[in-house]
């Protein structure tokens, strides 16, 4: 069985990894094809060109690249009709993934097309799910109240959970083993999180720069910590140099995970981010500003008060968010400063991530497996 797999960002990355590994367990032989980034080629992807090309977020933000994406959707498509899968499976990015299965669809109308993380129709753009059902059979979903949706719109779709549940976490040696590498020590530890796409990275940097002086104005002794991917990492290091709390920017997935375990609070970018730290038990701080005519665009299409996936899930609003115009370095800090003590808020946050993590499916098979026997049972089925 050859299947080809396309994914476009560091979170399509790690879910298409897993995905590949629970194959490669259930399916002896199966071989892959397409676009990945370093942990899909750590399972034996050859991508078609480097993932990192299609990280790119916003409308005003994809215009100066258009013709390159363009090119690369054109080479996308064309490589799937080429190879000849039995299946074609795009992860997240559905800007451009959904783009490269329209025209495989249009060539191959008789090809399995599978989608993995069911587009966020609850949040906003309602009438994406029945486009999507033009060009995708089949979905797994992340989250437990999306199926329905998605079958709705006539797809089929399962829950497969979030692979947050059964990432590896660091243990109270590792943790103290880096808090002494780094020179932390006891220190209180704000972990800060701008995103792994170099425009966010950009447009956050200096916003969450300026909050941290204030925080480390009132908090002398907090350190912080970023945990950072390597096509971005040169960037992170730069933009943090000179900041206060000692930054110390890390990129190796062990120093992350210690990270993560060690962290007291975190200031994040909104996205996945906000499950791995719940999975951590880390408060955190939400904040995230877009280009002005992208924000204007998703403000007046949003269909839902939050964006934070842990408010969400546990059917909360705990968790603070600074979005858009709101996202200034003099509303961050205080937020952040009441997340360093023990108190309500802190406790609040805490009890809706143990909400969070349980409807995730904590404790359950590894969700890499779960999405691996959904693959394998859509494709029976067509049979």
């Amino acid at each position: 069985m050859k299947l080809f797999l396309v994914a476009g960002e560091a979170s399509g990355d790690r879910l298409g990894a897993a995905l590949m590994a629970g194959l490669k367990v259930l399916a002896p032989g199966v071989s892959f094809a397409g676009v990945g980034g370093p942990l899909m080629q750590a399972e034996g992807l050859q991508s078609l060109f480097p993932m990192d090309e299609l990280s790119v977020m916003g409308i005003a933000e994809i215009l100066p690249k258009y013709r390159q994406l363009r090119r690369r959707l054109h080479q996308t498509a064309e490589a799937v009709l080429a190879e000849a899968p039995d299946a074609l499976i795009t992860i997240d990015s559905p800007d451009f993934c959904l783009r490269v299965a329209r025209r495989v669809r249009a060539a191959r109308p008789d090809l399995r097309t599978i989608h993995y993380v069911a587009p966020s129709v609850w949040a906003w753009r309602p009438g994406r799910a029945a486009k999507m059902a033009e060009v995708i059979d089949h979905v797994l979903a992340l989250l437990p109240f999306e199926p329905p949706l998605m079958q709705a719109a006539g797809m089929t779709c399962n829950f497969v959970g979030h692979p947050v549940v059964s990432e590896p976490r660091a243990a109270a040696a590792e943790v103290q083993a880096f808090r002494v590498a780094q020179g932390i020590g006891a220190a209180p530890l704000i972990l800060v999180l701008p995103g792994s796409r170099r425009g966010e990275v950009a447009r956050l940097g200096p916003v969450f720069g300026a909050a941290l002086e204030r925080v480390v104005a009132a908090r002398p002794e907090v350190r912080v910590v970023l945990p950072t991917v390597a096509h971005v990492a040169g960037t992170v290091r730069e933009m943090a140099a000179g900041w206060p709390g000692a930054p110390v920017v890390v990129e190796a997935a062990a120093d992350k995970r210690a990270a993560f375990a060690a962290a007291d609070v975190a200031l994040a970018a909104s996205g996945t981010v906000s499950l791995e730290l719940a999975a951590n038990r880390v408060p955190m701080v939400i904040a995230y500003t877009f280009n002005r005519l992208t924000w204007e665009i998703i403000k007046r299409r949003a269909l839902i008060d939050t964006v934070t996936l842990v408010n969400l899930v546990s059917d909360s609003r705990v968790v603070p968010e600074f979005l858009g115009p709101a996202c200034r370095a003099e509303a961050i800090a205080p937020a952040l400063l009441r997340m360093l003590q023990d108190g309500p808020e802190r406790a609040a946050e805490q009890a809706a991530m143990a909400v969070t993590m349980e409807r995730l499916g904590v404790g359950g098979e590894a969700p890499g497996l779960r999405a691996a026997r959904s693959v394998l049972g859509a494709l029976g089925s067509r049979a």
